[in-house]
């Protein structure tokens, strides 16, 4: 299935997709009498009870069109809004990637024995067709990177690379924007990627179900519809299952903690000459199976 956060007149409802229109599940749930979490972070915590309710009452609403909505008439919100710790971020997880960012810095090429994390704050998620700030006081070098990321669904410490995908709820896109200039002169991935609405998340949670083996799915990225980005999950450094394994050793993982699992080569601060954002660009992140996540570059308060 794939699942939505959206906004209404006075808070934020959830929804599943079904063709083109969306199933109100508050709405439907209140109409059938049932019980179900009202938020996404109620579903993926509650999921074995929560995804088969959710089966049945998409089953049982077809034909009562008040209970969906068109999908066109949606206003996407984060798939999980209330995040209460950061989102963690896997650099360098791509081979073709670490090689061109280490020939545009002027470093030796280096891959990763382990996972590399970093995190990006709770203020840098913004939802599908929502702006990301252009922040141009305070850097010259912007920068996009699809990503595939994986939502995870309970609870879990010291996890085995066998036993790592029993923890996943499900997967969606994360854009991990990011001021080259700053992470370079801050020495760290942290600060160059945390400015705010740099993490764009969405527009859907593919459960894993449907999303199937993570390790083969296409993604790519457009800048105003030329592509940039266009690469394989079967090329990452360190797997999604490996990615787990790493993460959890002696720190719990929760669910609704979501894990950005690194991007491919085609960023722009790999291309000769530099093809950095700038206001009005748009982005189109697209992994295979999720859909397309598109924001827009757009001025920030105090921006000349």
């Amino acid at each position: 299935m794939k699942l939505l956060s959206f906004y209404t007149d006075d808070d934020v409802g959830v929804g599943v997709l079904d063709g083109d229109k969306v199933l109100d599940l508050n709405a439907a749930a209140q109409a059938q009498g049932k019980d179900l979490p009202d938020d996404m972070r109620g579903i993926v915590e509650e999921a074995d009870t929560a995804l088969p309710a959710i089966k049945a009452l998409l089953e049982s609403s077809r034909g009562n069109d008040d209970l969906f909505i068109p999908l066109d008439e949606i206003q996407f919100a984060p798939p999980i809004v209330d995040h209460y710790k950061n989102i963690f971020c896997v650099g360098r997880n791509y081979k073709a990637h670490i090689e061109e960012m280490a020939a545009a810095m002027g470093r030796e090429v280096s891959y990763p024995k382990v996972s590399e994390f970093f995190t990006k704050p709770p203020t840098t998620v913004v939802a599908h067709e929502e702006d990301v700030e252009r922040h141009a006081k305070y850097t010259d070098k912007l920068d996009y990177e699809v990503e595939l990321a994986v939502i995870i669904g309970k609870e879990g410490r010291n996890i085995s690379k066998e036993d790592a995908l029993d923890y996943v709820f499900g997967y969606t896109v994360v854009n991990d924007v990011t001021a080259r200039d700053a992470q370079r002169a801050h020495g760290q991935f942290f600060k160059g990627k945390s400015f705010d609405t740099f993490c764009p998340i969405g527009p859907y949670i593919v459960t894993k179900d449907e999303f199937g083996d993570p390790s083969n799915h296409k993604l790519s990225l457009k800048v105003n519809g030329q592509i940039r980005q266009d690469s394989n999950t079967s090329d990452l450094v360190h797997d999604v299952p490996s990615i787990i394994r790493d993460l959890s050793g002696a720190l719990t993982v929760e669910p609704g903690d979501i894990i950005a699992t690194g991007t491919p080569a085609g960023v722009a601060g790999g291309m000769n000459p530099p093809g950095w954002l700038q206001v009005g660009d748009v982005m189109e992140a697209e992994v295979e199976g999720i859909g397309i996540l598109r924001n827009t570059i757009a001025p920030s308060e105090g921006d000349e």
